[in-house]
């Protein structure tokens, strides 16, 4: 059986496993690749890839496999190895390919006993030198039960797409019951477990439903991933010592959770493992795309983070609000602690000094000082009213109470880098001290956002692009045109799209980056269309703030 390019590109994505004939052997196939395969951390001379080999049959037995890399689905492998899928990691695999030129794109695929073969994958190394350009899809969020993953398959369709950047919140730790549970009964989309995941066993089965959807399966396909977790690969409003969805005295340890959560995560995903000596919750690293571009990939949530003051979307009694504004302030309250920050601000000079005009920094929140908007005095009351009367029941005492809070000076958002101002000076004073005005990608907040980031004395430090969710979620869906009264009420954003659901399309050249906001038609049904709802750009030089580009 001969596979010809045409064919091979066919089954990127598809989760399909092809059978090969057996050479020589009568061998049945004792495995099968139900997970799709995958790549991420990429380097200047290969990357990491994944798979998963699903054991034929109740065994505990390792499962032997082998792995190529070509310069073409159907060309000969110019890196070959063995490896086994172990029972103890789930039967997942992790392989890092070197060895490979930069800046080049490579395909890879894997091989099980019985002539069972994997999906061909497909990657680019890191460049080196010259680069003209960059382009890059970045998405965050991705509520099984909240809808298909129409985001990932457009992003798997992409004409090019050189790196998928995935910020947070690849899986959701809710029960059936829980968040998205509607949508998700609707379409069939129930999570497993039915249970909220606590247990290891609970995370890998979890972590094992998403790679199975076969949107998901294309976008892994497509492009290599660099991920970080947010709080959701754990649990909601996680901190380093807690977390406001966990706890102890029905889930027991938190530790314990975090391990478990963290391990599945290692297994699952196309990361490096830690390395020795480090704490697991260390997954800062950075990545070099030639003389144009230094990513730095920081951690928000496990490594350092204070408690924060209040969940997010509470109505604090008023009461409340001179205590909770005071913590707020408290100089030792920490996001990414003082090595993280040190490492970073070393990470942003080197890069400064070698001349790249762009320095990214891959970070889960938003770091934007962000308003609540107050509804009834930008709506007026008639259209205040009408517009409360259309909330659901449970909803409306609360946007009363969390519009009472704004106008007291709280924050949107105590989850995000607003609930933190201390730390956030701390790091404006590295970008000044690196000599850098970066670029900040953030997930979390399920909208889309272009910020003009300005430190305490008003100064311009960066630009903020936000991705909004792949399906979770958002104000949006509760109050239609949201984000437009948000932007009126915070002087750092550009732009805010609360509505719509997709992903973030970032190109770089020497001159500028130009963020390109897609969003899907629906993510209750399919087909699906996708158009960009804004583009906006901030410039590499001078005092450029971010600009819609018509």
């Amino acid at each position: 059986m001969t596979i010809n390019r045409r064919q091979a590109l066919a089954t990127l994505g598809s989760g399909a496993a092809l059978t090969m004939p057996s050479m020589g052997s009568a061998q049945a196939p004792t495995a099968y690749f139900h997970h799709g395969i995958a790549s991420g951390d990429p380097a200047r001379d290969g990357a990491v890839i994944w798979t998963r080999a699903t054991p034929a049959g109740d065994t505990a037995a390792d499962v032997p496999l082998r792995w190529h890399v070509a310069t073409a689905p159907d060309a000969e492998p110019v890196r070959s190895g063995r490896v086994s899928a172990r029972a103890a990691r789930d039967y997942t695999v992790k392989v890092e390919a070197t060895g490979l030129k930069p800046g080049r794109d490579y395909h890879y695929w894997f091989e099980g006993p019985g002539g069972v073969r994997s999906a061909v994958g497909r990657f680019r190394t890191l460049p080196v030198g010259a680069t003209p350009d960059l382009v890059m899809a970045v998405a965050s969020c991705s509520l099984y039960p909240g809808g298909y993953f129409n985001a990932y398959r457009a992003i798997a369709d992409l004409p090019r797409v050189d790196v998928v950047l995935h910020l947070g919140d690849y899986i959701y730790e809710y029960g059936e019951d829980g968040y998205g549970a509607e949508i998700g009964r609707k379409l069939g989309r129930i999570v497993e477990p039915r249970h909220e995941i606590v247990t290891l066993a609970d995370y890998r089965a979890r972590h094992a439903q998403v790679k199975a959807d076969p949107d998901a399966q294309a976008m892994h396909a497509r492009a290599a991933t660099i991920a970080v977790w947010d709080d959701h690969e754990v649990t909601n409003d996680g901190w380093l010592d807690g977390a406001q969805n966990h706890q102890p005295a029905t889930e027991g340890d938190w530790k314990a959770r975090k391990a478990a959560a963290m391990q599945a995560y290692f297994e699952w995903m196309p990361i490096r493992d830690p390395k020795p000596g480090r704490p697991w919750e260390a997954i800062n690293r950075s990545f070099e795309f030639g003389d144009l571009a230094t990513l730095a990939m920081v951690e928000t949530r496990l490594l350092a983070r204070s408690e924060q003051v209040a969940p997010k979307g509470a109505a604090p009694a008023p009461d409340e609000y001179a205590s909770m504004l005071a913590e707020r302030a408290d100089p030792k309250r920490e996001l990414l602690g003082e090595g993280q920050r040190r490492w970073l601000e070393t990470t942003l000079a080197r890069s400064k000094r070698a001349g790249k005009p762009w320095q990214l920094l891959g970070n889960q929140v938003l770091m934007a000082r962000i308003n609540g908007p107050d509804l009834e005095k930008q709506l007026g009351p008639e259209r205040y009213a009408a517009a409360v009367e259309r909330l659901p029941e449970a909803y409306r005492a609360r946007v009363a109470g969390t519009a009472q809070a704004y106008r007291a000076g709280l924050p949107f958002n105590f989850d995000s880098w607003d609930g933190y101002p201390p730390a956030r000076e701390r790091l404006y004073q590295s970008f000044a001290r690196a000599g850098v005005r970066p670029v900040v990608l953030a997930g979390d907040s399920h909208a889309s956002w272009a910020n003009d980031l300005h430190d305490a004395s008003d100064r311009l430090v960066a630009a903020e692009f936000g991705a909004t969710a792949v399906t979770s979620p958002s104000y949006g869906d509760l109050l239609p045109g949201i984000g437009t009264l948000i932007e009126q009420a915070s002087p750092e954003v550009a732009f805010c799209d609360q509505d719509n659901k997709g992903y973030l399309l970032l190109t770089l050249t020497p001159e500028q980056a130009v963020a390109d906001f897609q969003a899907v038609s629906t993510v209750t049904a399919k087909p699906f269309t996708t158009r960009s709802v804004a583009r906006y750009a901030t410039r590499a030089v001078g005092e450029a703030q971010v600009e819609r580009i018509t």
